[in-house]
Formats: C-alpha cells, sequence, structure tokens
C-alpha cells in the first residue's frame, strides 16, 4: 500500500473508532448498513441478533464489515484464530467466545484507536481470551505455523499489496488451517477503472478484487480448496463474498485450473443475484462522515 493510501485508510478508520469512543452519535444503532429495501449490504445487520446481544454496544456499533465470517470458519475450542483488521473487535469476541475453553483469538489492526476501542469492548466483555496487537496485515507479528483460522470482515480489499496479504496468511497458517474471510469482490468484467468510478480505497470498493484475481492470488500464495461464495449484491457488479481456502497439509496449493474454477462458480453465482437496491457500498462511502457506519467498511 502506497504511504499515502495507508495514511488514508488509517485516518478513515480513525475518526469511526474515536466517534464510537466519544459516544454513541448516530453509531449507536441506526447505522443498520441496509439498502432501500430493507436488506443489509454492511455492518451490524449482517449478524442474527442473538449474537449480538452479548457484546458491548461498542464492538457493535464500529461493526463495519461486509460479512459474518465468525459464522462460516468453523471455530472449534481450543484453536487459534487471527482476525486481520480487526477495529473495534466484534468477530474477535465472537471467534473467542468459540474458541474457549483453550483457545485463543487474536486481532491485528494498523490503527491505535481502533486497537483501544477493542481492548475496552474486550473488557466490558468479560473476554479474557482475546489478545489485539498492532500491525499491517501484509506483515503479520506473529510466527510463522501458529493459527488455525485466518478471518478478516472487509478488509483485504484496502490493501494495495494483496499478495504479500495472501503469503502472509500462509506463512502463518499451520497446515490444514484454514481461511475464512468476509470481502467485497467485484465482477470480472470490472477493470480496476470501472471499480475506482465506483468507490474509493476506504469506502472497500476501489481496491477490490475480482473473482478471477482473488483465486488466483491464493492459489499463488500456495492454498487450496478455494472457494469464493458470494452471498449479496453491495453495488453495480460488486458483491459481499465469503472466500474460504486451505493450506494443504502437504503438496501444492490449487492449480490456475482450480482457481479459475472456483473463480467461475463464484461468478456465475453472483450474477443470479438479485442487485442492491437503493444505496450501495460505494454511495454509502462517497457520503462521507455521516456516520461511523455509513463512510466506512471493514473490521
Amino acid at each position: 500500500m502506497t504511504d499515502q493510501l495507508r495514511a488514508d485508510v488509517r485516518d478513515h478508520y480513525a475518526r469511526a473508532a474515536l466517534t464510537v469512543l466519544d459516544g454513541p452519535g448516530c453509531c449507536g444503532g441506526d447505522a443498520s448498513g441496509a439498502d432501500a429495501s430493507g436488506d443489509a449490504i454492511f455492518g451490524p445487520g449482517l449478524y442474527p441478533p442473538g449474537e449480538l446481544g452479548p457484546l458491548p454496544a461498542g464492538a457493535v456499533a464500529a461493526s463495519l464489515g461486509c460479512g459474518n465470517p465468525t459464522a462460516v470458519a468453523d471455530l472449534q475450542p481450543g484453536q487459534t484464530v487471527l482476525d486481520l483488521g480487526s477495529g473495534g473487535g466484534i468477530d474477535v469476541l465472537l471467534a473467542a467466545r468459540r474458541v474457549a475453553p483453550g483457545g485463543m483469538a487474536y486481532g491485528l489492526d494498523m490503527t491505535d484507536e481502533m486497537l483501544t476501542l477493542a481492548r475496552r469492548n474486550a473488557a466490558e466483555a468479560g473476554v479474557d481470551n482475546a489478545r489485539f496487537v498492532k500491525g499491517e496485515i501484509e506483515a503479520i507479528p506473529l510466527p510463522g505455523a501458529s493459527v488455525d483460522v485466518v478471518i478478516s470482515n472487509c478488509v483485504i480489499n484496502l490493501s494495495t499489496e494483496k499478495s504479500l496479504v495472501f503469503a502472509e496468511i500462509a506463512r502463518v497458517l499451520r497446515p490444514g488451517g484454514r481461511l475464512g474471510v468476509s470481502d467485497v469482490v467485484a465482477d470480472d468484467d470490472l477493470s480496476p477503472a470501472d471499480r475506482a468510478e465506483r468507490g474509493d480505497f476506504a469506502g472497500c470498493i476501489a481496491g477490490a478484487l475480482s473473482f478471477g484475481e482473488y483465486a488466483a492470488g491464493l492459489a499463488e500464495a500456495g492454498l487450496a480448496e478455494i472457494r469464493v461464495t458470494p452471498t449479496h449484491a453491495v453495488g453495480d457488479g460488486l458483491y459481499g463474498a465469503i472466500v474460504a481456502a486451505v493450506k494443504p497439509t502437504a503438496g501444492p496449493g490449487a492449480s490456475p485450473r482450480e482457481a479459475a474454477a472456483a473463480a467461475g462458480a463464484g461468478l456465475r453465482a453472483a450474477r443470479a443475484l438479485p442487485p442492491a437496491a437503493g444505496m450501495v457500498l460505494g454511495e454509502a462511502a462517497a457520503g462521507g462522515d455521516r456516520c461511523c457506519g455509513s463512510g466506512s467498511c471493514g473490521g
């Protein structure tokens, strides 16, 4: 990521965290991230209410993601899980409960304000098996082969060095470890210029990979069993998706043909989804700082 883009993203999410730290404001429950039909496209509306009930209000208010990665990560007691770009900590807190007893959930974020908010939320929730560390997803400050599951919520698209992110994911995963992330993925027909026209980097649009690019990048990093499963449209040719992969216990990652097949299956499913109605993610991000949830995504 260029220095300027990194600074822009950091400042954007620092402001989002400070909005919650300083008081509820419009992030106290009205920023549902729903489109005109009432369907959630980002934020806390993508989580079942029963999951959110036990969490601190600050964790829910700072939820800016495009999915619910813990719902599909198949977390088990005793595992170590890492959340890339953990924001206010909602997915770390959910993961920590699922891997207890004996497991640990790490949250990685580059923003001091988000780390402060996440640690406050963990203390308020009484979760003692969550740790929040400062760092960048392109250089994860954890040892190799130390993590069972990597999750992330609409954050990988914020990096302009995604090959480094994928390589770091493969490095920290144990053999047989799994990746399960929510992210924004673009139709393969959208060029980088098309994506930039629909929104900026901080709004999770300009940096979105296509289905083909995502699957190929994971395969090049040595990951296998790749799936890119769209869940809902977030804009014109842009989709929320669950991206899954496995680090092989032995042998190579997915072949180019296998990666292309995974991308093609995801793209066909995406094109069959109903379009987003009314407000879409790019338009929400373009709305500036109306609210911590309406001008942001990720974490």
